[in-house]
């Protein structure tokens, strides 16, 4: 893989398509290996990842001065950060990936129809997958082993804050793959911070990629939104909405909601905006939004949830609409969960919602009727994570309602085809 990529239009667009057919190359050598292999290749892949701790360190101390000089927030900061613990549980997660079952050719369905043929629908790798993402590197591992695991060769374009970090990465995965006799292409990173370069894999590159998974800020979806001539696994901004029903245990209604605000608060599973039912706002509110205030949370309220805690600043509309990725959480006090689901339909995401309950009915209500990827009851939303699923990893959380949706693991990023065996037979 080269250390650089030339950014003139003409050049970087001829490179771009080099990138594409070796990825399609690639793509075609890895669906012939079969499921010992792969995973021989993701364990190699996490070796050859801890041996470059050294240099990895390394570059990521030049993308956190280069994010400090940019101004990035601590939120953002603590997403680029990178210690041997951190590469530790990066590789670590890499050896979870290599133990989940191989999804390639299992059967999701099988039967005969009365003609005596027998049918199955078997998963097959996507096949090359274009992958944007922002400033956290243990995306590029992430992203990159749950492609091999699935059998599909992947294009990876890391944010300009990250890039030193994830051009080490690459390196050590992609050396990991030819150490097993795997193809070094089916891992491929853009060297260029150059924006033009996510324009050419949107268009598809002249059709060696099949789907573009982004993962990132508003301005990279809304970019993907208008500008994808491929199919896209979508995944909007989480903002992600708890509930405190008029039965919730008060202690849990804490205990989950400073953990779904203040775990980590830069990822896209932390919770931004607190409904609380009016019932049993004026004993459990001021408790919460102590807690909270505690942990370092700043609080914007409506004018109900002010009169209970003075101290919040008033809330505006927009902030009913915003991710914050930072200490900051909305509350508004409703009246009951027909005004808390209203709430989540209009300003949800389609990420992750959850509901703090003892009521049954109403937990089994709000989980049928919330429109989202990932629904609650009684748990943070920060389990909001495809390790957290037993998924080994995830690539995001997949807000749309084609294919995939909610943590998109190695089953995910596969699709299926239909196999068909007959004996002889014809149709009259």
């Amino acid at each position: 893989m080269a250390d650089t990529m030339t950014s003139t239009s003409d050049a970087l667009g001829d490179q771009m398509l080099d990138m594409g057919k070796r990825a399609r190359a690639a793509s075609t050598a890895l669906a012939k290996t079969n499921a010992e292999t792969r995973t021989a290749g993701l364990k190699a892949m996490a070796a050859a990842l801890k041996a470059a701790t050294p240099a990895l360190l390394e570059a990521n101390a030049k993308d956190m001065a280069g994010g400090q000089t940019k101004g990035l927030s601590p939120a953002m900061l603590d997403r680029l950060a990178l210690d041997e613990p951190r590469i530790e549980a990066i590789a670590a997660a890499l050896l979870d990936i290599a133990a989940l079952p191989d999804p390639v050719g299992s059967e999701i369905a099988r039967w005969t129809v009365p003609s005596g043929l027998d049918i199955a629908r078997v998963r097959t790798p996507l096949g090359v997958i274009g992958i944007i993402y922002e400033a956290r590197p243990n995306v590029t591992a992430d992203a990159a082993a749950l492609c091999i695991r699935s059998g599909n060769a992947v294009i990876l374009r890391a944010g300009s804050e990250s890039l030193n970090s994830a051009k080490i990465i690459a390196e050590a995965l992609r050396a990991g793959l030819t150490s097993v006799g795997l193809p070094e292409d089916a891992i491929q990173l853009v060297q260029t911070t150059d924006r033009a370069a996510v324009g050419h894999m949107l268009t598809g590159l002249n059709t060696t990629i099949d789907v573009i998974v982004p993962r990132g800020g508003i301005s990279l979806l809304k970019r993907v939104q208008e500008e994808a001539r491929i199919p896209v696994i979508g995944h909007l901004e989480g903002l992600c909405h708890i509930y405190v029903d008029a039965k919730a245990d008060p202690q849990k209604a804490v205990d989950i909601t400073v953990n779904s605000k203040m775990r980590r608060t830069g990822i896209c599973g932390a919770a931004e905006t607190l409904l609380i039912d009016s019932a049993v706002a004026g004993t459990l509110l001021p408790a919460i939004a102590s807690a909270l205030t505690d942990a370092g949370c700043t609080l914007r309220g409506d004018t109900r949830a002010r009169s209970l805690v003075p101290n919040m600043s008033a809330a505006t509309e927009e902030d009913w609409h915003t991710e914050y990725l930072d200490a900051i959480l909305s509350v508004r006090v409703v009246d009951g969960a027909n005004a808390a689901l209203a709430h989540i339909a209009q300003y949800g995401t389609g990420h992750t919602e959850a509901i703090i309950t003892e009521d049954e009915d109403t937990a089994n209500r709000f989980l049928a009727e919330v429109d989202a990827g990932i629904v609650m009851v009684n748990a943070s939303t920060q389990y909001a994570d495809g390790g957290e699923f037993g998924m080994g990893a995830e690539i995001g959380i997949a807000t749309g309602r084609i294919h995939a949706r909610g943590p998109v693991g190695a089953e995910q990023l596969t699709i299926f085809k239909y196999v068909v065996r007959g004996t002889g037979q014809t149709r009259p």
